[in-house]
């Protein structure tokens, strides 16, 4: 039992739990940056570089007439994705994936704070002992009296 007792004090730490929720979310932000390059980004990119190209190849022609050597340096068909549209529902999707993800660890860590915070003040309240009840201000009062009196006679 004393394994799975320590197993118990290693997990309630802070320190672990904050660092597995940020493992957890930031493999969920890896899914948002991920969708922005490949659904935003590169294809703007994409379509940056067409436009070059194109204007490059038109201007070869216009001034030598052939355009073969031109279209050999110009082709850039294979750096170019496929697809050129941008894809906001793709990166939508991600944003939206990633909210619901954190509002679940969110949740979580809130549930396992209050199990957390229960556990301890049910120790708390077992661990501390009672203090023995002292005198009464009353009491106090009439033995400062006593003692007055007492000083006064001498």
């Amino acid at each position: 039992m004393k394994f799975i007792d320590e197993f118990k004090e290693f997990i309630a730490r802070g320190n672990v739990v904050d660092m597995a929720v940020g493992v957890v979310v930031g493999g969920a932000f890896k899914s948002i940056v991920d969708s922005l390059v490949s659904d935003i980004i590169n294809p703007g990119i994409a379509y940056i570089v067409s436009i070059i190209s194109g204007a490059a190849l038109s201007a070869a022609t216009a001034v030598g007439g052939d355009s073969s050597a031109a279209k050999n340096v110009v082709d850039m068909s294979k750096w170019i994705i496929p697809g050129t549209s941008i894809n906001i529902g793709n990166f939508l999707s991600a944003i939206i994936n990633f909210l619901i993800m954190a509002f679940i660890i969110f949740c979580l860590v809130k549930a396992l704070n209050a199990v957390n915070k229960r556990i301890l003040s049910k120790k708390k309240t077992e661990e501390t002992p009672k203090e023995p009840a002292g005198p009464t201000q009353e009491e106090l009062l009439t033995q400062i009296r006593d003692l007055l009196a007492k000083n006064t006679e001498d």
